[in-house]
């Protein structure tokens, strides 16, 4: 049998719905319910085999017989001694059903304390998620808004001005309204680039999570574990891929086929706005941190004319090279393949580089920002592994480092 894996099949559709993710979380608290009933089974048969064992200990002490003489008395001992052993032996299997109720507690209460530590991990990755996505979807609207009162002013403008008494006014609140609908655009797009780096974090969040979920059936002995995993896979999958990214929707492209001129009569140059006139199709190949799957408008002249255009730039660098720069701000692109190799001849064996960014929530814990490098000390079966950084020693998810 083919075994499904967890992180295949919990996608949703809706950028915003964790339908699967809730049902895997929802199968992990159904677990430790049947862990609980498995230990109140175990508790009670305890308890009736010592109960029995004691008795038949009791029933071979107060038996008599200490009268009779020759081969019946001897068989009569006999007897009492099977007799006794016999309450001896419940007694142990008693103990024993004792200990194996321990290990289930043990094992129940490392899964929950597991379960916590990654459910707090996806529930901040989702909130990110969720709060960007409507931050971005109103920067959308108002971008969308202002767009439209722009071409309204500007149309309007067009018309008044040969029979206007101050065509300057009109110019003055028509480019006003041009560069309104550009900031907004732009706070738009920032909008969506940020989405998509957060949308990629919770992507390759979901998918650790649920392959550490998936090593909790392993763990059971005696159990079939890949039939388990397929039926619960199969009756509650939610979706085969992750739901597409939201894209940037430029106002400029819907309009540039119905300019017969190319030209609109209040657009200048230089001066920070993005006219019709001066709009470039010209394809962002942002860098690996915000992959985009779109080529997006852009005017090249106000890029660089405006301080905040520059500003973007060299926030998102359109060059694919790292930049060191970018570490202390966010996550530090890692080491290409040259990088890397040169890096592995002067490292330890037992460096790796930080994936992701990690705050420590505990005291034994080690905050890492990514692109760290970091000396692993202690790898833990839990999947916590102890690290040194920088003399620093504390606990990181495993799976949050890549071998150098």
């Amino acid at each position: 049998m083919t075994p499904l894996m967890f992180k295949d099949a919990f996608w949703g559709s809706e950028f915003t719905c964790h339908a699967g993710y809730d049902a895997v979380i929802h199968r992990l608290q159904d677990g430790r319910q049947v862990c609980k009933d498995v230990e109140e089974l175990l508790k009670m048969r305890a308890l009736a085999e010592e109960k029995y064992g004691k008795e038949l200990v009791s029933i071979a002490h107060k038996a008599g017989g200490h009268s009779e003489i020759g081969t019946l008395n001897t068989s009569f001992q006999q007897l009492k001694a099977q007799i006794e052993n016999i309450g001896n032996f419940h007694i142990h299997i008693s103990d024993i059903l004792k200990e194996e109720v321990k290990k289930i507690e043990t094992f129940r209460e490392r899964q929950k304390e597991q379960r916590k530590k990654f459910q707090s991990i996806m529930d901040k990755v989702q909130k990110k998620k969720v709060s960007l996505y409507k931050k971005t979807m109103e920067s959308k609207k108002n971008y969308e808004l202002r767009y439209r009162e722009a071409e309204e002013v500007e149309q309007g403008a067009e018309k008044m001005i040969p029979s206007s008494k101050n065509p300057d006014k009109i110019r003055h609140k028509a480019k006003q309204c041009r560069q309104t609908a550009n900031e907004a655009e732009k706070l738009y797009f920032t909008n969506i680039v940020l989405l998509e780096s957060v949308r990629q974090d919770w992507e390759e969040t979901h998918k650790s999570t649920s392959e550490s979920y998936e090593e909790v059936r392993t763990t059971l002995e005696q159990c079939d574990i890949t039939a388990d995993i397929n039926c619960f896979i199969e009756m509650k999958s939610t979706g085969r891929r992750p739901p597409d990214p939201i894209l940037f929707e430029s106002c400029y492209q819907a309009e540039a086929s119905g300019n017969t001129n190319g030209q609109t009569p209040f657009e200048e140059r230089g001066n920070g706005t993005m006219g019709r006139s001066d709009m470039k199709e010209t394809s962002l190949l942002l860098r690996s941190d915000f992959p985009l799957t779109t080529t997006v408008n852009i005017d090249e002249d106000s890029l660089q004319n405006s301080q905040s255009a520059l500003t973007f730039a060299d926030e998102f660098s359109l060059s694919d090279t790292p930049s060191a720069e970018n570490s202390d701000e966010g996550y530090a692109p890692l080491p290409g393949p040259l990088n890397a190799a040169s890096l592995a001849t002067t490292l330890p064996e037992d460096s790796y580089v930080a994936l992701y960014e990690y705050t420590a929530q505990e005291g034994d814990e080690l905050s890492v920002s990514r692109g760290d490098i970091v000396r692993v000390l202690e790898r833990g079966e839990d999947g916590w592994w102890k690290v040194d950084r920088n003399g620093l020693a504390g606990l990181v998810p495993g799976n949050y480092l890549g071998k150098i």
